[in-house]
C-alpha cells in the first residue's frame, strides 16, 4: 500500500538514508514498522513506559504514545505522533518530548535507543 502522507513517506525516505549513513539498524527497523499498514502502528501508553523503561532512557514509538497512565520517570521520548496529555505528563516528569528525525539528528547511530511498542 502506497503511504499518502508527505510527511510520513519523507520521515520513512529520511530513516532509511541514515540508517545507512551511520550503519545503524535501529533507525531501518523504524522505517519498516512506519512502512506497514498504520493499523499494525504501535500505541503505547505512558503506564507502559512507566513500567518498562529506566530513569533517563531514550524511547521511541513507531506510532502513537497516548496519556493514559501515570509517568514519574525522566525519560526522552520520540514517536510518529503524541497526544497532547501525553506530551504534558512526560514535560511534567522532567523527560523530553521529540519528533523522531529530530532524535536522529542528536543520536545518528540510535545507541542506547529502545523501541517500545
Amino acid at each position: 500500500m502506497k503511504k499518502e502522507n508527505p510527511e510520513l513517506v519523507k520521515l520513512i525516505t529520511d530513516l532509511k538514508l541514515k540508517a545507512r549513513e551511520n550503519n545503524a539498524k535501529i533507525w531501518k527497523d523504524i522505517a519498516q514498522r512506519l512502512e506497514g499498514p498504520s493499523s499494525n502502528y504501535a500505541e503505547v501508553n505512558l503506564s507502559r513506559i512507566q513500567r518498562y523503561a529506566n530513569e533517563g532512557e531514550v524511547i521511541v514509538v513507531p506510532g502513537k504514545v497516548l496519556g493514559s497512565g501515570v509517568l514519574d520517570k525522566k525519560v526522552t521520548v520520540a514517536a510518529w505522533k503524541i497526544s497532547r496529555k501525553a506530551e504534558e505528563k512526560i514535560k511534567k516528569a522532567g523527560g523530553r518530548v521529540l519528533t523522531i528525525m529530530e532524535l536522529v539528528e542528536e543520536n545518528p547511530r540510535g545507541s542506547n535507543v529502545r523501541i517500545m511498542g
